[in-house]
């Protein structure tokens, strides 16, 4: 079982370890610019590295979600490299909103891209498995006939 999912796993945790490096950055922000808690309002420069971290946690959970679908019911390995890709356009999302709103798009607009792919994904795999399973259908026999 552990071998169908160490690739999952691997880059959870780099998901999570992802997500830390973003609180952190907040934390770092906050002493910079003098924003103490439960502010969330500052100057721009704070507020932007603010919202990229909100922005990129609020987005976790899909992202989860889509990856562990897509490997259980599709194929690990492909699931594994879309959450990598994942990961660096959030990463490339963060420091671009750090640096200028403008420079946040493009990541954003290729993380969404990957994010659809995983949906995308995990349905079809989803489906084969209900119509396997439940129909005696397997769709990926019948294409290769």
């Amino acid at each position: 079982m552990l071998d169908q999912i160490h690739w999952l796993a691997a880059v959870t945790v780099l998901g999570v370890l992802e997500q830390a490096y973003f609180f952190l950055q907040v934390i770092y922000a906050r002493r910079l610019f003098g924003v103490s808690p439960p502010k969330i309002s500052g100057p721009p420069e704070f507020e932007r590295i603010f919202r990229a971290q909100v922005n990129s946690s609020e987005y976790f959970p899909i992202f989860l979600a889509l990856l562990w679908q897509a490997g259980l019911f599709f194929h690990q390995g492909l699931a594994a490299a879309l959450g990598l890709l994942y990961l660096y356009a959030r990463y490339c999302y963060f420091m671009g909103y750090k640096a200028s709103s403008s420079e946040r798009l493009a990541p954003i607009y290729f993380s969404a891209g990957v994010l659809w792919i995983l949906i995308a994904v995990s349905a079809l795999g989803i489906l084969h498995f209900f119509l396997s399973h439940y129909v005696g259908l397997n769709v990926l026999q019948l294409l290769t006939a």
